[in-house]
């Protein structure tokens, strides 16, 4: 079917896309950043967007550049433009490979916590083709080629998140070293292990228990909880850890949890769906899939 009137003709889709970002964030090299191109070649976009407007769109200083009034008040027009494109496009993308599913989460949530889901996943679609991305920082479903997240949020969920659960954090150590702990205070004899992304767990797990340490205990730290984990097992120290990454270590009884208290952080472990999977019935079954046996959200 024509469109009529035809629609204009106007600069190439790249060069809108380099002013669109050039605009929302303020300078030409973020925007090459986050474009995957160099800061030159968006500069030759918005000249070429200039040369098409005949009038300056930004300001240029010795400090970099300023948006001008005319560019600021049509940035919320072009930027809603291309999230409306890119849901086009992921549906395009997801609804022509129907069996396909690109996940992206967190590494420790990736190696501790999703098989077990997989597992559940692939018994109701045996068909699914699963593709997992670990990321350290949750990506834009909106602009990113993946089909859901999971990631640790540290902030309330909202109506459009799917809770699987609330990060509740304990210590965990082997049962020969959980034989040797009879109350907290005896975490000064020993040493306290910890994931280099939740830095101050254990200062607040002994301050929320009411718990006080002699002297400064030792501490290692780690950039992969997985590797924590594993230290724990064989007996280096203490870990303060998460229950939805140690839930299988503790059943196995690899793990023990020497202390009873247990703190119900401001986090919440939840799932987001793209665009283009919001609405499927393979959502719906993912949700299944990952609730199935999932700690308790509240």
């Amino acid at each position: 079917m024509a469109v009529t009137p035809p629609r204009p003709k106007g600069p190439h889709l790249n060069a809108l896309r380099a002013f669109e970002a050039a605009v929302r964030l303020g300078s030409f090299t973020a925007a090459a950043e986050e474009l995957g191109v160099t800061p030159g070649a968006v500069a030759q976009h918005i000249k070429a967007i200039e040369a098409w407007t005949t009038a300056p769109l930004f300001e240029r200083h010795a400090r970099g550049i300023q948006p001008t009034a005319l560019a600021r008040a049509l940035l919320p027009t072009f930027t809603l433009a291309f999230d409306h494109l890119g849901h086009a496009v992921h549906r395009l993308r997801t609804e022509s490979r129907p069996s396909t599913l690109s996940i992206a989460t967190l590494p420790s949530i990736a190696q501790l916590w999703l098989p077990r889901r997989l597992e559940r996943l692939r018994a109701i679609r045996p068909d699914l083709t699963v593709s997992v991305t670990a990321l350290e920082t949750p990506p834009n479903l909106d602009r990113e080629q993946f089909d859901l997240s999971v990631f640790f949020e540290d902030r309330p969920p909202g109506p459009a998140d799917t809770v699987l659960a609330r990060d509740r954090v304990f210590p965990v150590c082997s049962p020969a070293l959980a034989a040797q702990l009879p109350d907290a205070a005896a975490l000064a004899r020993v040493t306290l292990l910890h994931d280099a992304t939740w830095s101050h767990d254990w200062e607040h797990w002994l301050k929320a228990s009411g718990s006080a340490l002699q002297g400064v205990p030792r501490a290692q730290t780690y950039s992969l909880f997985a590797v924590a984990l594993e230290e724990a097992r064989r007996g280096a120290g203490v870990l303060i850890s998460h229950e939805a990454l140690v839930e299988q270590a503790l059943a196995e009884g690899a793990l023990v949890r020497p202390f009873g208290f247990v703190l119900d952080s401001e986090r919440w472990l939840a799932l987001h769906a793209g665009p283009g999977l919001r609405g499927r019935t393979l959502w719906a079954q993912v949700v299944a899939a990952f609730q199935s046996g999932a700690t308790q959200a509240g």
